[in-house]
């Protein structure tokens, strides 16, 4: 069995690949990459086929995480079908997914909603900030990339 994961911001250059490099990470640290497959897109199809944002990757980079075969797509209605959690990185995002889940079966929901240490419900969109920006969505990422892994473990992969 495999738990798939969808990440989407708007344009998936900044937010939902630093969202899936940063899950993608923690899912191979706990020797868990045959049971989880993670993906990204955005609401819009501004960036499709490009990779993430220079800054985005050189922030990740920093913190050792591989964004280099990431390349932007556009969410569409299938995704709803094919993947377990559809992870909104805003409220404004999440109202988009929320319409296009009207046909199929998805439950969209906000990826702040698994962090443990931060109030902050929506991750900001770095893009037209300077470098702190960027430093402070894979900190919130971070947080909400743990608590999902730890969910997720104890929703579909802990035997009572």
């Amino acid at each position: 069995m495999k738990v798939k994961v969808l990440f989407v911001c708007m344009g998936n250059i900044c937010r939902s690949p630093t969202a899936e490099a940063v899950f993608r990470h923690y899912v191979e640290n706990a020797g868990m990459s045959e049971h989880i497959l993670i993906d990204s897109a955005g609401t819009h199809d501004y960036h499709i086929g490009e990779p993430p944002d220079a800054r985005t990757r050189r922030a990740a980079q920093q913190r050792g995480y591989d964004m280099s075969a990431l390349r932007g797509r556009q969410v569409g209605a299938d995704d709803f079908e094919r993947f377990d959690y559809v992870l909104a990185m805003d409220r404004a995002n999440l109202a988009i997914l929320q319409r296009l889940a009207q046909h199929g079966d998805g439950d969209p929901h906000l990826f702040l909603e698994y962090a443990k240490h931060h109030k902050e419900r929506e991750v900001p969109d770095p893009y037209y900030g300077g470098a702190e920006g960027f430093e402070r969505v894979l900190d919130m990422v971070e947080d909400a990339a743990e608590g999902l892994l730890q969910h997720i473990r104890k929703r579909h992969f802990q035997r009572d």
